[in-house]
């Protein structure tokens, strides 16, 4: 596993080529988009995770990954980056979208687009918005490289879907879409992740 960063982009950009996403309709659903954004941290690629801020009105403290609603006439790529601005400060271009990972319907009704964004070294530090994002974690690529656990809780038939941070659960749909991104991106496997259940404080 290479964390050097001009052979991980090629690796990234290579394989997130040939993995072929699975698109949804959006029908009645609720459309979001979202950023694996990927940045050059003291030498090495990290991935940004965002700890919501604690004022929000839904999911508040939780990890997710930039992103939110896509608004009417606008793209998903637009969205995701646009999101990635308001929410980070940080200004990326549409050519910096190195691939697209599947669409990720959520208990809570949406359909999530996940894209994943090459940013390198930006010029500027990102800037969390305090509205928005209480802290920002940086992933290592090693980090990144975990195993899933599954968890069965006594409310649910399906065990839950975990991906381990410093030994704290993320949940899907957060979890699934870094995972799928593991797998493609590391590993070269085209692990398919829709299917994984969420956690009950994930569906409101």
């Amino acid at each position: 596993m290479t964390t050097d960063p001009k052979a991980f982009e090629g690796q990234v950009r290579s394989r997130m080529a040939r993995f072929k996403p699975r698109e949804l309709p959006v029908t009645d659903l609720r459309a979001a988009a979202v950023c694996v954004a990927i940045a050059i941290h003291a030498g090495e690629p990290v991935i940004w995770l965002e700890e919501r801020a604690a004022t929000l009105r839904s999911h508040a403290g939780q990890y997710a990954l930039p992103g939110g609603r896509i608004d009417p006439g606008e793209t998903a790529e637009r969205a995701a980056l646009r999101e990635l601005a308001e929410e980070l400060g940080v200004l990326a271009e549409p050519t910096q979208i190195v691939g697209r990972l599947d669409d990720f319907v959520t208990r809570s009704g949406f359909v999530i687009s996940p894209f994943v964004v090459w940013l390198g070294a930006p010029r500027e530090p990102p800037r969390c918005s305090p509205a928005e994002v209480a802290r920002l974690h940086l992933i290592t690529i090693p980090e990144l490289d975990a195993e899933p656990w599954f968890a069965q809780l006594p409310d649910l038939e399906e065990p839950v879907f975990q991906w381990p941070y410093h030994g704290d659960p993320i949940h899907a749909p957060t979890a699934a879409i870094l995972h799928q991104f593991r797998e493609i991106a590391l590993h070269d496997r085209h692990t398919r992740v829709a299917h994984f259940e969420q956690p009950r404080f994930a569906w409101k």
